[in-house]
C-alpha cells in the first residue's frame, strides 16, 4: 500500500512510498481510508518538537473510511461500514487525566496518511450521517480536544461570555461551534481581520486583533470581561487572559504554540479567584459525547482545503505557513 512516511527529521525526509499493509490482529479491523486530516501535531513531529519520536512512522491522527476486513464483529461493525477513528490510545480509567501509557494515533502507532490502517474495533465509530468523508476526517482530534476544553473542563453554558484565542485552527473553530451552540456569547482573537469576520459568520459576536497592543482594553470595554477563555497559544497571551477574565472565571489551556509564559503573574490568579485548567485531547467518553453532540446539532467542521494524497507534502507546507482557516484534509480516494 502507499503511505506518507516520515523517515528523518534532520535532514527532513518524508514522502509517499510503498510499504506492507498492516497485519490484522485479533479484535482489529482493516479500514480503507477515504480521507485524513492534518493537525499541528504532525508538523511539530516533522520538526522534532514532540516527545519520544519514533521513526520511521506513518503520520496522521484523523481518518475516515470503510471497513474492508474484520476478524470479529461487534455492534454491527461489519465489512462495508463507513467509520471514523478515535485517535486516543490507552487513555485509561481515570476521566480526569490520561494514563502514563497514553499515546495518539500517528506516532508511535502508524497513522492515517495511508491507503489502509489496522485499528482495534473499540477505536471505530460510525460517521455522523450529515457529514461527508472530508468533513468527518476533519473532526476527531480537533473536535475531541475542543469538546473537552469547552464542556468537560470549561463547563461552558448559555450564561457565559467566552473568549477563544487564535481563531482559524481546527481546535479553535470546533470550540467556536460548540460554545455558540451552547448559547454562550462568544468572541475570538486573531492577527487577521478576515479570520475574525469569518468567525462572526460562524456565530461569534465579535473579535479582537491580538496584534493590537490595546486589544485587552478594547475587549474589556466591549464585553465587560470573560467568564471562560479557551486558549491554545500560551506565551504572553496567558498574562493577557489574566487581565480579561472575570473574577471567578475559568481559563482552559490546551496548547502552547507561543511557548512558555514569561513573568506569569500568579497574584492575579489568586486575587481574582481564577480557575486555570489544563486539558489534553479527551477520554473515550468525551469522544463519544462529542460525536453525539455533533450529530444532534448537525455541526459541520470548517475545511480550509482538500488536497490530493499525491500532494500531501503541500498540505504540510500549508499548515506550516499558519495561513489556514479550518482543517486541511487529504483525500485518499
Amino acid at each position: 500500500m502507499q503511505a506518507f512516511v516520515l523517515r528523518s527529521i534532520s535532514p527532513l525526509e518524508y514522502g509517499i512510498e510503498d510499504i506492507p499493509q498492516p497485519p490484522l490482529a485479533d479484535g482489529y479491523a482493516r479500514v480503507r481510508l477515504h480521507a485524513a486530516a492534518l493537525n499541528h501535531r504532525d508538523v511539530w513531529i516533522t520538526k522534532g518538537q514532540y516527545a519520544k519520536i519514533e521513526l520511521p512512522v506513518v503520520l496522521g491522527s484523523d481518518g475516515v473510511g470503510e471497513i474492508v476486513e474484520v476478524n470479529s464483529e461487534t455492534d454491527g461493525l461489519t465489512v462495508g461500514t463507513y467509520v471514523l477513528l478515535n485517535p486516543n490510545i490507552n487513555w485509561g480509567g481515570d476521566e480526569r487525566t490520561q494514563s502514563k501509557s497514553y499515546s495518539i494515533l500517528g506516532m508511535p502507532q502508524q497513522g492515517t496518511l495511508a491507503e489502509y490502517i489496522s485499528v482495534p474495533l473499540n477505536r471505530i465509530h460510525r460517521v455522523p450521517s450529515h457529514l461527508s468523508s472530508e468533513q468527518a476526517a476533519a473532526l476527531p482530534l480537533a473536535g475531541l480536544t475542543a469538546y473537552r476544553a469547552v464542556f468537560t473542563q470549561g463547563h461552558c453554558s448559555n450564561a457565559d461570555t467566552v473568549l477563544i484565542t487564535g481563531i482559524g485552527g481546527g481546535v479553535a473553530l470546533a470550540a467556536l461551534h460548540f460554545a455558540v451552540q451552547s448559547g454562550a456569547r462568544v468572541y475570538v482573537t486573531s492577527s487577521s481581520e478576515d479570520k475574525i469576520n469569518r468567525a462572526v459568520e460562524l456565530g461569534a459576536s465579535g473579535g479582537f486583533l491580538y496584534t493590537d497592543s490595546e486589544w485587552t482594553k478594547q475587549a474589556l470595554s466591549h464585553t465587560g470581561g470573560f467568564d471562560l477563555c479557551i486558549d491554545g497559544a500560551g506565551g504572553a497571551t496567558m498574562n493577557q487572559l489574566l487581565n480579561v477574565v472575570n473574577p471567578g472565571g475559568r481559563i482552559v489551556s490546551y496548547g502552547a504554540t507561543h511557548g512558555i509564559v514569561p513573568d506569569f503573574d500568579i497574584r492575579k490568579v489568586f486575587w481574582k479567584q481564577i480557575t486555570l485548567q489544563g486539558t489534553t485531547m479527551g477520554s473515550d467518553n468525551d469522544f463519544a459525547s462529542m460525536l453525539r453532540y455533533v450529530g444532534q446539532h448537525h455541526i459541520v467542521p470548517v475545511i480550509d482545503s482538500v488536497i490530493p494524497f499525491a500532494e500531501t507534502q503541500r498540505a504540510f507546507e500549508r499548515m506550516n505557513g499558519m495561513a489556514q482557516f479550518g482543517k486541511i484534509v487529504v483525500s485518499l480516494r
